[in-house]
């Protein structure tokens, strides 16, 4: 059998669940961006990287308000959300030329949302053939950068 480790996981595997708390209003009110992965923040929104990503650029726009709906919403949110996409997208292709991008809300449990009580829109760089072995039998994400580098980069791409 092979192992494939991610030591960087057991952090999160041994602090357990301490916080009911939403983890986006967490990372809102937290002071050390860095820490909390908070890309760049907006107005109404902020940016964030995927803890736990599919590719490497995963990030979310994540509303300040702890809205579980786009119809709860504020439309000034939902637009300032649409437009950090465009720009999110922008600083994606100049830093990882990808092939294309998936951007998605799941909105409610039933809908595959993982964090159910608090809207956020993924945006994912994708690349032809990054669907393969590993991911589709193995079941298992092999990321080509550390979070901390993909932090730093998409920062300065961002301009902040």
């Amino acid at each position: 059998m092979d192992y494939l480790w991610s030591p960087w996981r057991y952090r999160y595997v041994a602090a357990g669940v301490k916080d009911e708390r939403c983890i986006f209003c967490a990372a809102a009110d937290a002071r050390d961006d860095s820490q909390s992965l908070i890309v760049l923040r907006s107005r109404k929104t902020f940016v964030i990287l995927n803890r736990y990503p599919y590719t490497s650029g995963h990030l979310m726009v994540v509303p300040y308000a702890h809205q579980a709906t786009l119809a709860a919403s504020e439309l000034e949110t939902l637009a300032e959300m649409m437009a950090l996409a465009q720009r999110i997208e922008q600083a994606l292709e100049t830093l990882y030329h990808p092939d294309g991008y998936n951007l998605g809300m799941n909105i409610g449990r039933a809908a595959g949302a993982g964090i159910a009580g608090h809207l956020h829109l993924h945006v994912l760089p994708r690349w032809i053939g990054d669907t393969n072995f590993m991911t589709t039998v193995g079941e298992t994400r092999v990321q080509p950068e550390e979070l901390t580098t993909t932090y730093q980069r998409l920062r300065a791409a961002l301009g902040t």
